[in-house]
């Protein structure tokens, strides 16, 4: 029992953290993140440049897939004199499939919605 728990930390400590697919439910998020899903699903107007660029993954926290496939969109920050650390990013065109990160891409959790 003790080797399938030291086994099974030890993957824990490999795998990404988004090889566990934690979730969050829509409700559940800051007021300007669910306000930022209602930007994206009316296709903006959208307060900062870049967001809708190409996300690219390049941290391999999310599932692999083609470039371009993934955009990001900022989640403002009250008191923050920049665009924060909060995003979140869609998969596919439209968006189909919805992440969303606090620490600026460090963690993800998939948005139920």
């Amino acid at each position: 029992m003790l080797r399938r728990f030291l086994a099974l930390l030890c993957i824990g400590l490999v795998l990404p953290a988004a090889a566990f697919d934690t979730v969050i439910a829509e409700a559940s998020l800051p007021a300007e993140a669910r306000e930022t899903l209602r930007l994206i699903d009316r296709g903006g107007p959208f307060p900062y440049p870049r967001d809708g660029i190409t996300f690219h993954n390049r941290e391999h926290r999310l599932p692999e897939q083609s470039r371009g496939y993934y955009r990001e969109y900022t989640v403002p920050t009250p008191g923050s004199r920049d665009r924060g650390a909060r995003r979140i990013i869609t998969g596919e065109q439209p968006p189909a499939v919805f992440y969303y990160t606090a620490d600026h891409y460090e963690t993800f959790r998939r948005i139920q919605r």
